[in-house]
């Protein structure tokens, strides 16, 4: 059974100014402020998402 793996993901970067895909990329994620931070399961949508905004994101692996 493989292990799941988290990401926690860190808001770093605002979202004014961003395109619109961007910004519901990062709604859609959890995250809407600078400085908020979010666990998600490391699917392959998740990656995804997370390859769209990296710039906007400090993202960390967990076991």
């Amino acid at each position: 059974m493989p292990e799941t793996t988290n990401l926690k993901l860190t808001q770093i970067a605002s979202a004014a100014g961003r395109k619109p895909g961007q910004r519901e990329t990062l709604i859609g994620l959890g995250l809407d402020k600078i400085g908020r931070t979010r666990i998600v399961q490391a699917t392959p949508s998740v990656r995804g998402m997370v390859r769209k905004v990296a710039h906007l994101l400090k993202v960390e692996e967990l076991a």
